[in-house]
C-alpha cells in the first residue's frame, strides 16, 4: 500500500459524521487524507484532530458536497483521489486494488468498488443514467413487476451481476478513485447540486469527453446507505434528478420528469406511513410549487 498511497490522496467531506468517521479514516491510514467539514455540530471536527492528527482538516461553510469534495481535491496533487464518503470505509487492500484497476483501464475517469452493506450483504452500486423513464420505472414501481426486464430496470444497471469487471454508465459516489487528468479535463464537480447526482453529473460529463467509468469487484468497501442524511433530504434528492436532466435530458425532459415525480410520489405519501410518507408528501408540494426552471432557481 506504501507505493500505490504515494499516488493517491484521499478526501472525506464531513457534516456531524460520528459515528462512522473513526472506521472511515483507519481505512485510509498511510495516505494523504484531507477532511473537509461542512460545519458539523456534533464534534466531527474535535474528533478528528485529536484521533487522527495526521489528517488535515478544512472547515468550511457547508455549500453541499460537490463543493467540498472540489475543495478537498484542490488541496491534493496526487494522480489519484479516493473520494470517500464519512459513512464508508475500505476493506483490506482496497486501495491498492483500486490503483490496480485505473492502471489497466487508463481512459478510465472513474473506478468505483464493490459496496457492502454492514452485514456483509451487496449493496448494488451501479446505476443508469437517468431519464423520465427510468426514474419512472423506480418512481412508479413498475420495476418491481419484472424484476429482471432490462427495460423496466435500467436505472439501477439492468441485472448488472456485480462480479465483472467493466466500464458501466455511473457508481455511486460512496467511493470511487478519481483520476486526476480527467478531473483536469472534464472540470469540478458542479456546486449547484447540494446533494446527490453531483457524480452522476460529473461521470456524465466525463464520459461524453470520451472517459470511461468501471467497476471492479477486486476492491471492496463498506458503506452505512443513508447513514449522513437519513432520509431528511429527499427533497434534494429530486432536486438532483431535474437538475441532471435539465443539463443532459432532451428539450423539455425535466419538465416531464417533474411531473411524472409529482404524482408519484403524492400516490406515495397516500400508501405509505409515518416519516417516510411525510418525505414523500413534502416532496410532491414542493415539485407542484413551480416549473423546473423555478424550481432550480430557489
Amino acid at each position: 500500500m506504501a507505493d500505490d498511497g504515494a499516488r493517491v490522496a484521499c478526501v472525506v467531506v464531513t457534516y456531524d459524521a460520528l459515528p462512522w468517521i473513526e472506521q472511515c479514516l483507519a481505512s485510509v491510514a498511510g495516505i494523504e487524507t484531507v477532511v473537509v467539514d461542512n460545519g458539523s455540530s456534533d464534534g466531527t471536527v474535535d474528533v478528528v484532530r485529536e484521533r487522527f492528527p495526521q489528517v488535515r482538516v478544512i472547515e468550511s461553510s457547508n455549500d453541499g458536497l460537490a463543493a467540498g469534495w472540489n475543495r478537498g481535491i484542490a488541496e491534493t496533487g496526487s494522480e489519484h483521489v479516493l473520494v470517500l464518503n464519512a459513512d464508508a470505509w475500505l476493506v483490506e487492500d482496497a486501495l491498492s486494488r483500486l490503483v490496480a484497476a485505473a492502471d489497466r483501464h487508463p481512459r478510465a475517469a472513474a473506478i468505483g468498488p464493490k459496496l457492502l452493506n454492514p452485514d456483509g450483504s451487496l449493496q448494488r452500486s451501479v446505476r443508469g443514467f437517468p431519464t423520465t423513464w427510468r426514474l419512472a420505472t423506480e418512481y412508479l414501481y413498475l420495476r418491481k413487476l419484472a424484476p429482471r426486464s432490462r427495460s423496466l430496470n435500467a436505472f439501477y444497471g439492468a441485472g448488472f451481476d456485480h462480479e465483472s469487471e467493466r466500464a458501466v454508465e455511473w457508481v455511486m459516489g460512496a467511493c470511487f478513485l478519481l483520476r486526476r487528468n480527467a478531473y483536469d479535463e472534464v472540470g469540478p464537480f458542479d456546486e449547484r447540486f447540494f446533494l446527490f447526482s453531483e457524480e452522476v453529473d460529473w461521470m456524465r460529463r466525463a464520459t461524453d469527453r470520451g472517459w470511461s467509468v468501471v467497476f471492479t469487484p477486486e476492491a471492496r468497501c463498506v458503506h452505512v446507505s443513508g447513514a449522513a442524511h437519513g432520509g431528511r433530504l429527499y427533497r434534494e434528492n429530486v432536486r438532483g434528478h431535474l437538475r441532471y436532466l435539465s443539463l443532459h435530458g432532451r428539450p423539455g425532459e425535466a419538465e416531464r420528469a417533474r411531473k411524472m415525480l409529482r404524482a408519484s410520489l403524492a400516490v406515495r405519501g397516500r400508501i405509505h406511513r409515518g416519516e417516510r410518507a411525510g418525505f414523500y408528501r413534502d416532496a410532491a408540494a414542493w415539485l407542484g410549487s413551480g416549473d423546473v426552471d423555478a424550481l432550480l432557481r430557489r
